[in-house]
Order: structure tokens, then sequence, then C-alpha cells
């Protein structure tokens, strides 16, 4: 039995056309336990950058990061962001205390304008993440041209000592 064009169609559309009903609501009930569940751990991620590259002195100190201007100062260099401004060899053979490219990018860095007034006071609030074997004297010279770059409020940031 021969079929006509038109009955191949009604056939063929026949055949795709599906029964199946999409149920909207067990979907909406699971982005919504999501949306709720990325929201809850928002409060909880990590501030300070992860840096294998230092490893951090221990601490009792028990108060939590906040969001500030990040020092990072390691065996071989000095970073403000992630980005490298300094050598350590370079800074130790100096014999100022001043870290003149150092004191450039937090220049640069307290000199962008911020977007709400309540965020004024962070811009003078700096983090020195420093490996736990760098000297004192490098230590100082960071620390010393932080305050020369007008941040005020200096932190330090390490890990928290496991309780025994």
């Amino acid at each position: 039995m021969k079929m006509t064009p038109l009955e191949k169609r009604a056939a063929r559309h026949a055949r795709n056309l599906s029964l199946v009903d999409l149920n909207l609501v067990s979907l909406i009930d699971i982005f919504t336990i999501l949306i709720f569940f990325l929201l809850s751990n928002m409060g909880i991620v990590e501030i300070l950058p992860n840096s294998k590259a230092v490893k951090l002195p221990e601490s009792t100190a028990d108060k939590s990061p906040r969001e500030t201007l990040i020092v990072i100062v390691n065996a071989t260099d000095i970073l403000v962001e992630g980005r490298k401004v300094a050598s350590v060899a370079d800074v130790m053979d100096a014999k100022d205390d001043l870290i003149a490219p150092l004191k450039a990018e937090l220049d640069l860095q307290s000199s962008r304008q911020t977007i709400r007034r309540e965020n004024d006071a962070q811009k003078q609030v700096i983090t020195i993440m420093g490996d736990k074997d760098i000297p004192y004297r490098l230590l100082r010279k960071v620390m010393v041209t932080c305050a020369r770059a007008n941040f005020t409020e200096v932190s330090f940031a390490v890990r928290t000592k496991a309780e025994v």
C-alpha cells in the first residue's frame, strides 16, 4: 500500500510527537536548593591567596582575614596582588630601608579610586604574607616601605595552630 505525501507527513508528525510532559516543579526545587547552598557558603571563602611558595608561620590568632591589599614575600620575590615588584636579593643588597619599586606599586594601588565611600578606610590596610623563613631585616624593610606609603594598619597572615 502506497502512502501519499500528505499521509507520510502526518505519520512522521505523529511519530515525532512526544507525549512526555516536563515537570518544572522539581527543577525549580533543585535550583532553589543550589542557590541556597551557594549563598550560604559564600561567606566561608578564603580571602588570602593560596601560595605554595610561602610557608606561613603558625599562630594562635583566631581573627579571620579581611579583604585587603596583599604583599607576598617569599624566598626570592616580593609580590603585590600577585605581580612581582622586586627581587629579594636586590632588596637585601640595598642599604636603604625603603624598597622603591614596592613603594611605587603601593602608591599606585592606594591612588585608585574607591567606588563606595565606606571602603575608603580599607585603602590604608595591608596584609603581609611573609614566609616563615625570611630574615627579619627583609620583613622590616617591607614594613617601613608600607608605612611610608601611608598604609597605617599592617596585618600579618598566619596559619592557625592546631590545638592539642
